[in-house]
């Protein structure tokens, strides 16, 4: 196993987790892999550590690019080149020009204003930069593919150490629609060394094919796969790279049935990615919601969950189960926030408590129940990244990092409002608000090529 990680504040003791709430993650093997989503593979032996805000990860994430000898692999929605994230690009450059093979995958929508400035900060270096779905020419914005994002933010290093969670590559102090702020954004990130170190180096591998591929990725495999038997490389050189196109669109593998690993520490990544592993993220939330016994805490900035998520929350609620809701108080996008918010009276009338976290903007994806179980990723609670985007959670079975998460999560709420007016049930506005919601909800995923109801 790789050193252990540096010793921060909210690092994982690294005790023996207790038992997680809800059966172990280890069904069948279903019988189409394409259409189904596989459990996420748990692994002991893990180190994690929880790091608040870019103050807290990019340097770490910098102090992990200069020991790289080898390779470094990074994803993220947005990253701009500003004060907070100079010193990253220059230690991908400098990475670069020493000879590590430097790969770095954006989101064509995320990086669309800045994108020349990124181009300008790492080619020059031999920093291999490639985009996502781009919006480089006018009619890409008439493709339904294009509301499926990039939205995940993961970064590997010679796939020793890596770094999981919902913080972009931008001064926290600083919203693209909203300018500049004096208190920086509420957001986390994981760093962990070990076993899963792997699987996130599998997943932003996948990432960096599907990008370099492009839109049409599938009919580029077909044509490269096509090509075996046509062209002047030997008909072996031509299997070997189109194998190796193959091993990199792999997603994270599976647990068979009765092999999870059950050393501490326990962690899985679980992602979303329009492929084998749809509502991965969603499933692995609901699972754990439906097993708590005593409390769920979830900080989330976009929340508008689908029917089962819904219903697992106030279930759990009626039930006895201490359910908080740490959500924007203020807010970035006001549909968003309406979004939210048309739900809150059905949720409080069961027993739910929300809080409105006010300070700044709150952007963290995080959740533990009963102490025991925690996730840690890029997804927030709604159809953008339960059903479209392509997103990378942590989850933790470790009653350490649970505590870490939690402590952080109460600091928070002492900083944030409650709601407190009386909820109601009925009322005319009410209902055409929520039904105003849900009709622009389905009206999206129906753009974006997604059947059924949420």
């Amino acid at each position: 196993m790789a050193a252990p990680a540096p010793a921060g504040p909210a690092a994982s003791p690294g005790t023996a987790p207790g038992t997680a709430p809800g059966p172990a993650p280890t069904a069948a093997a279903p019988p189409s892999p394409w259409l189904s989503v596989p459990a996420p593979r748990f692994s002991g032996g893990n180190r994690l550590a929880l790091l608040e805000g870019g103050d807290e990860l990019f340097p770490r994430m910098r102090s992990a690019i200069d020991a790289a000898r080898y390779e470094v692999w990074l994803a993220s929605y947005i990253f701009e080149v500003d004060r907070a994230t100079q010193p990253l690009v220059q230690a991908l450059c400098e990475a670069a020009q020493r000879g590590v093979r430097v790969h770095v995958v954006v989101d064509g929508f995320g990086v669309l204003a800045r994108l020349h400035e990124l181009r300008a900060a790492l080619l020059p270096a031999g920093v291999k930069l490639e985009v996502f779905r781009p919006l480089d020419r006018w009619y890409a914005w008439l493709q339904p593919g294009q509301l499926r994002r990039l939205h995940q933010k993961l970064c590997v290093c010679d796939t020793l150490v890596a770094f999981v969670g919902g913080i972009n590559l931008i001064d926290d102090r600083h919203d693209l629609n909203h300018g500049w702020s004096d208190s920086p954004r509420l957001d986390y990130a994981v760093e962990l060394e070990g076993p899963l170190v792997s699987a996130v180096h599998t997943a932003v591998r996948a990432v960096w094919v599907r990008a370099q591929l492009g839109r049409n990725w599938r009919d580029e495999l077909a044509k490269e796969l096509r090509s075996l038997t046509h062209g002047p490389a030997p008909v072996g050189r031509r299997l070997d790279r189109a194998l190796e196109r193959l091993r990199r669109l792999r997603t994270v593998r599976t647990n068979p049935p009765g092999t999870e690993d059950t050393q501490p520490v326990r962690a899985a990544l679980v992602v979303r990615d329009n492929l084998r592993q749809r509502r991965a993220i969603e499933r692995s939330y609901v699972q754990a919601i439906r097993g708590a016994q005593q409390r769920i805490d979830l900080a989330v900035p976009y929340f508008y969950p689908g029917r089962s998520f819904n219903r697992a929350l106030r279930q759990a609620a009626r039930r006895g189960v201490q359910v908080r809701l740490l959500l924007q108080g203020k807010v970035d996008y006001r549909i968003a926030g309406l979004a939210a918010r048309v739900l809150y009276d059905e949720l409080r009338a069961d027993g739910v408590r929300i809080f409105e976290y006010t300070p700044a903007f709150l952007h963290a994806k995080v959740a533990v129940v009963d102490g025991l179980w925690a996730t840690v990723g890029s997804s927030n609670i709604d159809p953008l990244s339960l059903l479209l985007n392509l997103e990378a959670n942590v989850v933790v079975r470790d009653a350490g990092f649970a505590l870490a998460l939690s402590e952080r999560f109460e600091a928070a709420c002492a900083q944030s409002t409650e709601v407190s007016t009386p909820p109601t049930r009925a009322g005319w506005r009410g209902w055409l608000q929520r039904a105003g919601v849900a009709w622009l909800a389905n009206v999206y995923l129906r753009v974006a090529g997604i059947s059924g109801r949420y």
